[in-house]
């Protein structure tokens, strides 16, 4: 008899107001007196400004006129957007030769693809589309073997902005693993160098870097040798996030119980092996939060490329509201860059919290 009982309870449903849309609710917006207070002000501050921005982004705007005195809407002109949007993604790029930009991105998700899913058919060939993928994308963007070379000085617009940022992910994070591997080395040289570079790159804005890359860099250079101004950028900026990159791996690896690395050695293990199969992916896991804000934060930083004379969509935007012709455009304008970065940079917080789910399942 107490056996059905038991059974009777374990089959029932949870109540209504405890699950769901309500049990939600319930949990994080009316959990207490002091949170159904500040749920209540948040609705009423919402409600203020939602209609409002839509009322001005949409209802009330204009998308039609040629400058922005043809516009006589008391909501937002947008009669640049048609003029100035290729602008926007691709600066200056030459017209008939944008599709290359767009093969470009589109080739880019299958590229990206092997190193944010598994268990995917065909992975392992992905993954030396992966390694090529950037000899082809310098291809389809600079020139070559058949196409026509456009110079970098024409890369601008939010095409510039990904491919300095891109390049930075990139390339940071293998730098800054093995910073952080070299800051912990028992290697004097190999650690005093490890703690000299992050140490020197942490302590100097980037601002600082991209100037040095501009104006100093090229001094040092052979007289016959010399560097795109894009190279040196992603080159300093790719130094400027793989210090910061250390940094947080650096603490990951310290979360490791010694423990772990003694038992890798008790099977025979040597160093890169211990660290390749049993630390390294334990550490990654854990700063997963800390890598995804480094490479927030590099995107971002992207629009300082301006400082030295190259237009990212930010420069463009700049150039734009100083046009006699769109004076006065300047909210309109730094919002539809600002749904850009917002776009990209919230595609990664959402991505880096699934991939915790995801590694936190299999933990367990």
């Amino acid at each position: 008899m107490m056996a059905a009982v038991d059974n009777y309870k374990k089959s029932r449903p949870p109540p209504a107001a405890s699950a769901g849309v309500i049990g939600w609710c319930r949990q994080n917006l009316f959990s207490s007196f002091s949170n159904t207070i500040l749920t209540l002000v948040s609705f009423y501050l919402l409600a203020l400004a939602i209609p409002a921005f839509l009322d001005w982004a949409f209802f009330s705007s204009q998308i039609s006129g040629n400058t922005r005195f043809d516009c006589k809407v008391e909501g937002a002109c947008w009669a640049w957007v048609d003029q100035r949007f290729g602008q926007f993604l691709f600066g200056f790029y030459p017209e008939g030769e944008r599709w290359r930009v767009i093969l470009a991105f589109v080739l880019l998700f299958p590229a990206l693809i092997p190193w944010v899913t598994q268990d995917l058919p065909g992975q392992r060939y992905l993954r030396w589309f992966s390694v090529a993928y950037p000899a082809i994308a310098t291809i389809l963007l600079a020139g070559g073997l058949g196409l026509r070379e456009v110079p970098t000085d024409k890369f601008g617009g939010f095409m510039l902005n990904l491919i300095v940022g891109l390049s930075g992910i990139v390339l940071s994070l293998p730098v800054g693993i093995l910073l952080a591997l070299g800051r912990q080395s028992k290697l004097p040289l190999i650690r005093w160098l490890s703690i000299g570079f992050i140490e020197a790159i942490r302590g100097v804005p980037l601002i600082t870097l991209l100037f040095v890359s501009n104006i100093l860099l090229p001094i040092f250079l052979p007289p016959d040798m010399t560097l795109d101004s894009i190279i040196r950028v992603i080159i300093m900026v790719t130094a400027f996030a793989s210090a910061y990159m250390a940094e947080v791996i650096r603490g990951g690896l310290q979360a490791i119980p010694s423990g772990q690395i003694e038992a890798a050695h008790a099977m025979g293990l040597n160093y890169w092996k211990s660290m390749r199969l049993i630390v390294l992916p334990q550490a990654l896991r854990i700063s997963i939060p800390g890598i995804v804000n480094t490479f927030i934060g590099l995107f971002k930083d992207t629009t300082l490329v301006i400082v030295i004379g190259l237009f990212d969509i930010l420069g463009i935007a700049n150039a734009m509201v100083s046009n006699p012709d769109w004076l006065g455009l300047s909210t309109e304008t730094y919002v539809f860059v600002a749904v850009f970065f917002f776009a990209v940079c919230f595609s990664m917080s959402r991505y880096s919290m699934w991939l915790e789910r995801r590694l936190g399942k299999q933990r367990h």
